[in-house]
Protein backbone atom coordinates (compact mmCIF):
# COMPACT_ATOMS: atom_id res chain seq x y z
CA UNK A 1 0.00 0.00 0.00
CA UNK A 2 1.62 3.24 -1.17
CA UNK A 3 1.57 6.36 0.99
CA UNK A 4 0.20 9.43 -0.84
CA UNK A 5 1.13 12.94 0.34
CA UNK A 6 -0.20 16.04 -1.43
CA UNK A 7 1.43 19.47 -1.01
CA UNK A 8 -0.67 22.51 -1.79
CA UNK A 9 -0.62 26.23 -1.04
CA UNK A 10 -0.97 29.66 -2.55
CA UNK A 11 1.18 30.27 -5.61
CA UNK A 12 4.71 31.35 -4.73
CA UNK A 13 4.90 29.98 -1.16
CA UNK A 14 7.47 27.30 -2.06
CA UNK A 15 5.29 24.18 -2.18
CA UNK A 16 7.21 22.72 -5.13
CA UNK A 17 10.48 23.01 -3.21
CA UNK A 18 8.89 21.42 -0.13
CA UNK A 19 7.44 18.57 -2.21
CA UNK A 20 10.79 17.98 -3.92
CA UNK A 21 12.69 18.09 -0.62
CA UNK A 22 10.25 15.62 0.95
CA UNK A 23 10.52 13.24 -1.99
CA UNK A 24 14.31 13.31 -1.85
CA UNK A 25 14.28 12.61 1.92
CA UNK A 26 11.92 9.65 1.37
CA UNK A 27 14.22 8.24 -1.33
CA UNK A 28 17.27 8.72 0.92
CA UNK A 29 15.44 6.65 3.55
CA UNK A 30 15.13 3.82 1.03
CA UNK A 31 11.48 4.25 -0.01
CA UNK A 32 10.70 3.77 -3.69
CA UNK A 33 9.43 7.30 -4.26
CA UNK A 34 7.52 8.98 -7.08
CA UNK A 35 7.14 12.76 -7.10
CA UNK A 36 4.42 13.96 -9.47
CA UNK A 37 3.59 17.49 -10.61
CA UNK A 38 -0.05 18.26 -11.41
CA UNK A 39 0.61 21.99 -11.80
CA UNK A 40 0.18 23.15 -15.42
CA UNK A 41 3.20 25.45 -14.91
CA UNK A 42 5.56 22.53 -14.29
CA UNK A 43 8.60 23.61 -12.26
CA UNK A 44 9.34 20.36 -10.44
CA UNK A 45 12.20 19.50 -12.80
CA UNK A 46 13.71 22.93 -12.14
CA UNK A 47 13.79 22.18 -8.39
CA UNK A 48 15.86 19.06 -8.99
CA UNK A 49 17.84 20.81 -11.75
CA UNK A 50 16.92 17.80 -13.86
CA UNK A 51 14.52 17.58 -16.82
CA UNK A 52 11.31 15.61 -16.28
CA UNK A 53 8.77 14.37 -18.80
CA UNK A 54 5.38 12.72 -19.08
CA UNK A 55 6.72 9.31 -18.06
CA UNK A 56 8.55 8.38 -14.84
CA UNK A 57 12.15 9.62 -14.99
CA UNK A 58 14.82 8.46 -12.53
CA UNK A 59 16.26 11.43 -10.64
CA UNK A 60 18.28 9.69 -7.93
CA UNK A 61 18.46 6.22 -6.33
CA UNK A 62 14.91 5.19 -5.32
CA UNK A 63 13.50 8.45 -6.73
CA UNK A 64 11.48 9.05 -9.91
CA UNK A 65 9.75 12.20 -11.13
CA UNK A 66 6.95 12.89 -13.59
CA UNK A 67 5.02 15.87 -14.93
CA UNK A 68 1.49 14.89 -15.95
CA UNK A 69 0.77 14.94 -19.69
CA UNK A 70 -2.82 16.14 -19.53
CA UNK A 71 -3.53 15.64 -23.23
CA UNK A 72 -2.45 12.00 -23.16
CA UNK A 73 -4.40 11.29 -19.97
CA UNK A 74 -7.57 12.92 -21.29
CA UNK A 75 -7.35 10.93 -24.52
CA UNK A 76 -7.01 7.68 -22.56
CA UNK A 77 -10.01 8.23 -20.30
CA UNK A 78 -12.20 10.63 -22.30
CA UNK A 79 -11.19 9.95 -25.91
CA UNK A 80 -14.21 7.86 -26.89
CA UNK A 81 -16.68 10.29 -25.34
CA UNK A 82 -14.84 13.28 -26.82
CA UNK A 83 -14.98 11.70 -30.26
CA UNK A 84 -18.77 11.44 -30.01
CA UNK A 85 -19.22 14.97 -28.62
CA UNK A 86 -16.98 16.58 -31.22
CA UNK A 87 -18.84 14.70 -33.98
CA UNK A 88 -22.11 16.04 -32.61
CA UNK A 89 -20.74 19.61 -32.62
CA UNK A 90 -19.46 19.25 -36.19
CA UNK A 91 -22.93 18.01 -37.22
CA UNK A 92 -24.28 21.21 -35.67
CA UNK A 93 -21.95 23.23 -37.91
CA UNK A 94 -18.96 23.84 -35.65
CA UNK A 95 -15.45 23.94 -37.08
CA UNK A 96 -13.56 20.68 -36.49
CA UNK A 97 -10.86 22.26 -34.31
CA UNK A 98 -13.41 24.25 -32.30
CA UNK A 99 -15.51 21.10 -31.81
CA UNK A 100 -12.45 19.21 -30.58
CA UNK A 101 -11.68 21.89 -28.00
CA UNK A 102 -15.31 22.39 -26.92
CA UNK A 103 -15.81 18.67 -26.31
CA UNK A 104 -13.37 18.77 -23.36
CA UNK A 105 -15.58 19.46 -20.36
CA UNK A 106 -14.50 21.84 -17.57
CA UNK A 107 -12.51 19.97 -14.95
CA UNK A 108 -11.21 17.24 -17.26
CA UNK A 109 -7.61 18.41 -16.80
CA UNK A 110 -7.95 18.00 -13.03
CA UNK A 111 -9.52 14.60 -13.59
CA UNK A 112 -6.65 13.47 -15.82
CA UNK A 113 -4.13 14.32 -13.11
CA UNK A 114 -6.14 12.54 -10.44
CA UNK A 115 -6.43 9.38 -12.51
CA UNK A 116 -2.66 9.34 -12.88
CA UNK A 117 -2.30 9.28 -9.09
CA UNK A 118 -4.63 6.26 -8.95
CA UNK A 119 -2.66 4.52 -11.69
CA UNK A 120 0.68 5.08 -9.92
CA UNK A 121 -0.74 3.84 -6.60
CA UNK A 122 -2.28 0.70 -8.07
CA UNK A 123 0.86 -0.15 -10.07
CA UNK A 124 2.60 -1.28 -6.88
CA UNK A 125 5.88 0.21 -8.13
CA UNK A 126 6.19 2.83 -5.39
CA UNK A 127 6.15 2.99 -1.60
CA UNK A 128 5.52 6.75 -1.49
CA UNK A 129 3.84 9.10 -3.98
CA UNK A 130 4.45 12.81 -3.42
CA UNK A 131 2.14 15.21 -5.28
CA UNK A 132 3.19 18.76 -6.10
CA UNK A 133 -0.26 20.25 -6.57
CA UNK A 134 -1.31 23.38 -8.43
CA UNK A 135 -1.95 26.57 -6.39
CA UNK A 136 -4.71 26.34 -3.79
CA UNK A 137 -7.72 27.36 -5.88
CA UNK A 138 -6.88 24.88 -8.62
CA UNK A 139 -6.18 22.16 -6.05
CA UNK A 140 -9.59 22.61 -4.45
CA UNK A 141 -11.23 22.18 -7.87
CA UNK A 142 -8.86 19.26 -8.46
CA UNK A 143 -9.91 17.47 -5.24
CA UNK A 144 -13.63 18.31 -5.34
CA UNK A 145 -14.05 17.41 -9.03
CA UNK A 146 -14.41 13.61 -8.60
CA UNK A 147 -17.47 13.92 -6.39
CA UNK A 148 -19.12 16.54 -8.61
CA UNK A 149 -18.32 14.59 -11.77
CA UNK A 150 -19.50 11.34 -10.26
CA UNK A 151 -22.84 12.92 -9.36
CA UNK A 152 -23.33 14.22 -12.90
CA UNK A 153 -22.21 11.03 -14.61
CA UNK A 154 -24.24 8.75 -12.34
CA UNK A 155 -27.42 10.88 -12.41
CA UNK A 156 -27.56 12.08 -16.01
CA UNK A 157 -25.89 9.48 -18.21
CA UNK A 158 -27.98 6.43 -17.20
CA UNK A 159 -31.05 8.34 -18.37
CA UNK A 160 -29.32 9.30 -21.60
CA UNK A 161 -28.24 5.70 -22.18
CA UNK A 162 -31.80 4.44 -21.83
CA UNK A 163 -33.07 7.13 -24.19
CA UNK A 164 -30.34 6.27 -26.71
CA UNK A 165 -31.25 2.57 -26.58
CA UNK A 166 -34.94 3.23 -27.13
CA UNK A 167 -34.84 6.13 -29.59
CA UNK A 168 -31.46 5.62 -31.27
CA UNK A 169 -32.65 3.36 -34.14
CA UNK A 170 -35.54 5.70 -34.94
CA UNK A 171 -33.30 8.78 -34.86
CA UNK A 172 -30.72 7.13 -37.13
CA UNK A 173 -33.45 6.13 -39.59
CA UNK A 174 -34.79 9.68 -39.82
CA UNK A 175 -31.64 11.81 -39.61
CA UNK A 176 -27.86 11.69 -39.74
CA UNK A 177 -27.45 13.17 -36.25
CA UNK A 178 -24.71 11.25 -34.35
CA UNK A 179 -26.07 9.13 -31.49
CA UNK A 180 -23.94 7.65 -28.71
CA UNK A 181 -23.31 3.92 -28.86
CA UNK A 182 -22.38 1.43 -26.14
CA UNK A 183 -18.68 2.32 -26.42
CA UNK A 184 -19.45 5.84 -25.20
CA UNK A 185 -21.52 4.68 -22.25
CA UNK A 186 -19.03 1.92 -21.39
CA UNK A 187 -16.29 4.55 -21.24
CA UNK A 188 -18.42 6.62 -18.87
CA UNK A 189 -19.11 3.57 -16.71
CA UNK A 190 -15.37 2.86 -16.48
CA UNK A 191 -14.77 6.49 -15.57
CA UNK A 192 -17.28 6.17 -12.71
CA UNK A 193 -15.39 3.17 -11.37
CA UNK A 194 -12.14 5.14 -11.53
CA UNK A 195 -13.73 8.12 -9.75
CA UNK A 196 -14.90 5.89 -6.90
CA UNK A 197 -11.44 4.36 -6.62
CA UNK A 198 -9.82 7.78 -6.65
CA UNK A 199 -11.97 9.20 -3.86
CA UNK A 200 -11.47 6.04 -1.82
CA UNK A 201 -7.69 6.55 -2.00
CA UNK A 202 -7.51 10.27 -1.32
CA UNK A 203 -10.04 10.27 1.54
CA UNK A 204 -8.39 7.36 3.38
CA UNK A 205 -6.39 8.89 6.27
CA UNK A 206 -4.28 5.73 6.57
CA UNK A 207 -3.04 6.15 3.01
CA UNK A 208 -3.32 9.81 2.06
CA UNK A 209 -2.57 13.19 3.64
CA UNK A 210 -2.71 16.79 2.49
CA UNK A 211 -0.07 19.21 3.76
CA UNK A 212 -0.59 22.95 3.37
CA UNK A 213 2.46 25.09 2.65
CA UNK A 214 2.27 28.77 3.61
CA UNK A 215 4.31 31.85 4.41
CA UNK A 216 3.50 33.82 7.59
CA UNK A 217 1.79 36.66 5.73
CA UNK A 218 -1.80 37.86 6.08
CA UNK A 219 -3.17 36.99 2.61
CA UNK A 220 -1.37 33.65 2.51
CA UNK A 221 -2.57 32.59 5.97
CA UNK A 222 -6.16 33.57 5.16
CA UNK A 223 -6.13 31.49 2.00
CA UNK A 224 -4.60 28.55 3.87
CA UNK A 225 -7.39 28.78 6.45
CA UNK A 226 -10.04 28.62 3.74
CA UNK A 227 -8.25 25.67 2.14
CA UNK A 228 -8.22 23.79 5.44
CA UNK A 229 -11.97 24.31 5.81
CA UNK A 230 -12.77 23.16 2.28
CA UNK A 231 -10.45 20.15 2.48
CA UNK A 232 -12.30 19.08 5.62
CA UNK A 233 -15.64 19.63 3.88
CA UNK A 234 -14.72 17.10 1.21
CA UNK A 235 -13.29 14.64 3.74
CA UNK A 236 -9.62 14.94 2.76
CA UNK A 237 -7.29 14.52 5.78
CA UNK A 238 -4.83 17.35 6.45
CA UNK A 239 -2.02 16.20 8.73
CA UNK A 240 0.48 19.10 8.82
CA UNK A 241 1.20 22.76 8.04
CA UNK A 242 4.56 23.84 6.59
CA UNK A 243 5.39 27.48 7.42
CA UNK A 244 8.08 28.40 4.90
CA UNK A 245 10.63 31.20 4.38
CA UNK A 246 10.82 32.43 7.97
CA UNK A 247 13.58 34.97 8.53
CA UNK A 248 16.16 33.44 10.92
CA UNK A 249 16.64 34.99 14.36
CA UNK A 250 20.25 35.94 13.58
CA UNK A 251 19.09 38.32 10.84
CA UNK A 252 19.16 41.74 12.54
CA UNK A 253 19.19 44.06 9.54
CA UNK A 254 17.01 47.09 10.29
CA UNK A 255 15.59 46.99 6.76
CA UNK A 256 14.13 43.53 7.43
CA UNK A 257 12.84 44.23 10.93
CA UNK A 258 9.36 45.06 9.65
CA UNK A 259 9.22 41.70 7.88
CA UNK A 260 10.39 39.90 11.02
CA UNK A 261 7.71 41.62 13.12
CA UNK A 262 5.04 40.73 10.55
CA UNK A 263 6.18 37.10 10.41
CA UNK A 264 6.11 36.84 14.19
CA UNK A 265 2.58 38.29 14.29
CA UNK A 266 1.17 35.96 11.66
CA UNK A 267 3.22 33.05 12.94
CA UNK A 268 1.23 33.29 16.16
CA UNK A 269 -1.99 33.34 14.12
CA UNK A 270 -0.88 30.17 12.32
CA UNK A 271 -0.26 28.44 15.66
CA UNK A 272 -3.73 29.41 16.91
CA UNK A 273 -5.68 28.82 13.70
CA UNK A 274 -4.37 25.38 12.80
CA UNK A 275 -4.06 23.80 16.24
CA UNK A 276 -3.86 20.82 16.86
CA UNK A 277 -2.12 20.21 13.52
CA UNK A 278 1.69 20.10 13.80
CA UNK A 279 3.40 23.14 12.26
CA UNK A 280 6.83 22.69 10.69
CA UNK A 281 8.84 25.89 10.41
CA UNK A 282 11.33 26.35 7.57
CA UNK A 283 13.86 29.21 7.44
CA UNK A 284 14.53 31.45 4.47
CA UNK A 285 17.74 29.98 3.07
CA UNK A 286 20.76 31.90 1.82
CA UNK A 287 20.60 30.28 -1.63
CA UNK A 288 17.85 29.45 -4.08
CA UNK A 289 16.26 26.05 -3.56
CA UNK A 290 17.65 24.25 -6.63
CA UNK A 291 19.40 20.90 -6.80
CA UNK A 292 19.68 17.93 -4.41
CA UNK A 293 22.15 19.52 -1.92
CA UNK A 294 19.84 22.47 -1.21
CA UNK A 295 16.76 20.24 -1.16
CA UNK A 296 18.44 18.02 1.43
CA UNK A 297 19.11 21.13 3.56
CA UNK A 298 15.44 22.01 3.37
CA UNK A 299 14.33 18.46 4.23
CA UNK A 300 16.61 18.48 7.28
CA UNK A 301 15.17 21.83 8.40
CA UNK A 302 11.58 20.58 8.03
CA UNK A 303 11.75 17.05 9.37
CA UNK A 304 14.95 16.67 11.36
CA UNK A 305 14.97 12.98 12.35
CA UNK A 306 11.25 12.52 11.56
CA UNK A 307 10.23 10.16 8.77
CA UNK A 308 8.16 12.31 6.32
CA UNK A 309 5.95 9.35 5.47
CA UNK A 310 4.54 9.23 8.99
CA UNK A 311 0.98 10.36 9.55
CA UNK A 312 1.68 13.61 11.40
CA UNK A 313 -1.82 14.04 12.81
CA UNK A 314 -4.77 11.69 13.04
CA UNK A 315 -8.15 13.37 12.93
CA UNK A 316 -11.46 12.20 11.49
CA UNK A 317 -13.11 14.73 9.14
CA UNK A 318 -16.49 13.04 9.51
CA UNK A 319 -18.16 10.36 11.61
CA UNK A 320 -21.60 8.91 12.40
CA UNK A 321 -22.47 8.18 16.03
CA UNK A 322 -25.72 7.03 17.74
CA UNK A 323 -27.41 9.87 19.66
CA UNK A 324 -30.81 10.43 21.28
CA UNK A 325 -32.55 7.54 19.53
CA UNK A 326 -31.15 8.54 16.14
CA UNK A 327 -27.74 9.38 14.72
CA UNK A 328 -25.44 12.39 14.58
CA UNK A 329 -23.46 13.05 11.42
CA UNK A 330 -20.40 14.98 12.62
CA UNK A 331 -18.37 17.02 10.12
CA UNK A 332 -15.24 18.89 11.19
CA UNK A 333 -15.23 22.31 9.50
CA UNK A 334 -12.29 24.13 11.05
CA UNK A 335 -12.13 27.92 10.72
CA UNK A 336 -15.50 28.11 8.97
CA UNK A 337 -17.64 31.24 9.01
CA UNK A 338 -20.91 29.73 10.24
CA UNK A 339 -22.98 32.34 8.41
CA UNK A 340 -21.79 30.89 5.08
CA UNK A 341 -23.01 27.34 5.80
CA UNK A 342 -26.25 26.19 4.19
CA UNK A 343 -27.82 22.71 4.22
CA UNK A 344 -30.28 21.03 1.88
CA UNK A 345 -31.71 17.53 1.55
CA UNK A 346 -32.72 15.82 -1.68
CA UNK A 347 -33.64 12.15 -1.27
CA UNK A 348 -30.57 10.28 -0.08
CA UNK A 349 -28.28 13.28 -0.68
CA UNK A 350 -27.27 15.91 1.85
CA UNK A 351 -26.16 19.15 0.17
CA UNK A 352 -23.70 21.32 2.10
CA UNK A 353 -22.85 24.78 0.76
CA UNK A 354 -20.00 26.83 2.21
CA UNK A 355 -19.42 30.02 0.28
CA UNK A 356 -18.73 29.05 -3.34
CA UNK A 357 -18.17 25.36 -2.61
CA UNK A 358 -20.78 22.64 -2.53
CA UNK A 359 -20.63 19.03 -1.46
CA UNK A 360 -23.28 16.49 -2.41
CA UNK A 361 -22.89 13.90 0.35
CA UNK A 362 -24.53 10.56 -0.44
CA UNK A 363 -26.04 9.37 2.82
CA UNK A 364 -25.44 5.79 3.97
CA UNK A 365 -28.45 3.55 4.45
CA UNK A 366 -28.27 4.19 8.19
CA UNK A 367 -29.23 7.83 7.59
CA UNK A 368 -31.05 7.81 4.25
CA UNK A 369 -34.36 6.69 5.79
CA UNK A 370 -34.23 9.27 8.57
CA UNK A 371 -35.12 12.96 8.67
CA UNK A 372 -32.78 15.82 9.54
CA UNK A 373 -34.18 17.18 12.80
CA UNK A 374 -31.57 19.83 13.63
CA UNK A 375 -28.07 21.06 12.90
CA UNK A 376 -25.76 22.74 15.39
CA UNK A 377 -22.10 23.60 15.85
CA UNK A 378 -19.97 22.28 18.69
CA UNK A 379 -16.71 24.16 18.38
CA UNK A 380 -15.53 23.54 14.82
CA UNK A 381 -17.73 20.48 14.32
CA UNK A 382 -21.05 20.65 12.48
CA UNK A 383 -23.44 18.14 14.06
CA UNK A 384 -26.46 17.14 11.97
CA UNK A 385 -28.98 15.04 13.88
CA UNK A 386 -31.02 12.44 12.02
CA UNK A 387 -34.17 11.04 13.64
CA UNK A 388 -37.02 8.75 12.64
CA UNK A 389 -39.66 10.49 10.50
CA UNK A 390 -42.50 11.92 12.54
CA UNK A 391 -45.92 10.40 11.90
CA UNK A 392 -48.49 12.79 10.41
CA UNK A 393 -51.14 13.79 12.91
Amino acid sequence: MARIILYTGKGGVGKTSVAAATALRCADLGYRTMVLSTDAAHSLGDSFDSPLGSTPTEIAPHLWGQEVDVLHQMDEYWGTVQEYLSGLLVWRGADGLVAQEASVLPGMEELASLLQITHLHDSGDYDVIIIDCAPTGETLKFLSFPEAARWYLSQIFPVQRRVAQLAGPLIRAMTDIPTPDDRVFDSIHELLIQLDRMHELLADPERSSVRIVLNPEKMVVKEAQRSYTYLSLYGFPTDAIISNRILPSFVTDAYLQGWKDMQEKYGQLVEQAFSPLPIYKVPLFDHEMVGPPMLRRMAEAIYGETDPTQIMYRGQPQSIVPANGGYDLQLRLPLVDRSTVDLGRFGDELVIDIGNFRRNLILPRTLAGLDVSKATFDGDTLIIHFAAPTSPT
